[in-house]
């Protein structure tokens, strides 16, 4: 059983008939001869429970189908879990969802078919996993981005919008920068205390978030640290004038954000409780302290 894929599906995730497109897994499964059971998820954060279950029955290799959200809260059932060493623990991915930021970081493509084909070819990375806990002792494990302020305003916008495909991140994003107020930060890692007013902090593990936005600067998903983006007085028409470099990477180069590396930080709110996402699921909001797993979970990887 150790050598079998335990498959996690989300059935909801994505705009896609999900009854015809698991057909299709399984018979591509099937000519790889990859054996494997499986099981859907019925109610938010099922996967953990899943994950449990299926630890504890022997599986060692999961296969999440579905979105961000999905392959969040795979990530959290195992982080969870105290049967074995979470780095004993392998997982792929067979992207479902609307904005599958996480695969963009590894070139998995979003095709059904090529990530069958990369999960068959076995190539895997130790990565990091990030922990945060909010002010109310909610503790939360991330694989991909986390942060606070606009990036939590746009995360809980999507809640009304997902309906709209791949544009709701967009139209999430313009409501933001109508909408949502700055508040002053103080953010402690290191030796550093910044106090600013800020749009937004991201902590960085891998490259993309909102749907191929890219806030970081020099990620290594293995280096044991986070990659730190704080944005500061970053406008509407800032926003504006920079979409492209909101998408190639370019944006941390502008004058009103700082990029920094550590391994914990701490953000403190002063004016107001802003949304925290981690891998785009809401949190929490106000205070939260984050801190890095170093080597925690195998991916398979392109």
């Amino acid at each position: 059983m150790s050598n079998s894929w335990f498959i996690i599906a989300n059935p909801t995730s994505g705009n896609r008939n999900f009854s015809k497109q698991w057909e299709e897994i399984q018979q591509l499964l099937n000519n790889k001869n990859l054996n494997y059971s499986f099981a859907f998820t019925r109610f938010s954060k099922h996967e953990i429970e899943l994950v449990d279950k299926a630890i504890q029955d022997g599986f060692r290799n999961i296969i999440s189908i579905g979105g961000d959200g999905t392959l969040h809260n795979v990530v959290n059932g195992i982080m969870m879990q105290r049967y074995v060493k979470t780095s004993d623990i392998t997982i792929a991915v067979i992207p479902q969802g609307t904005g599958n930021d996480w695969i963009k970081t590894y070139n998995i493509p979003n095709d059904v078919e090529k990530a069958i084909e990369i999960i068959s070819n076995k190539k895997t990375i130790l990565q990091d996993i990030g922990v945060l806990e909010t002010e109310n002792k909610t503790v939360s494990y991330f694989n991909n981005v986390a942060g606070l302020g606009y990036d939590g305003y746009i995360v809980n916008k999507l809640k009304t919008l997902k309906r709209f495909g791949s544009i709701a991140y967009l139209l999430s994003g313009l409501a933001g920068l109508l909408f949502y107020k700055k508040s002053i930060f103080k953010i402690i890692f290191d030796d550093k205390v910044i106090e600013t007013n800020c749009l937004m902090t991201i902590f960085g593990l891998c490259k993309f978030s909102g749907g191929g936005i890219k806030f970081t600067k020099d990620v290594h998903t293995t280096d044991g640290l986070f990659d730190i983006t704080i944005a500061k007085n970053l406008n509407f028409f800032n926003l504006i004038f920079n979409i492209k470099k909101l998408y190639n990477g370019n944006i941390v180069h502008h004058k009103k954000v700082e990029t920094y590396k550590t391994k914990e930080i701490t953000v403190i709110p002063k004016t107001t409780k802003p949304f925290i996402q981690a891998d785009g699921e809401l949190i929490g909001t106000g205070k939260v302290s984050v801190k890095i797993i170093e080597k925690a979970i195998n991916f398979i990887i392109n």
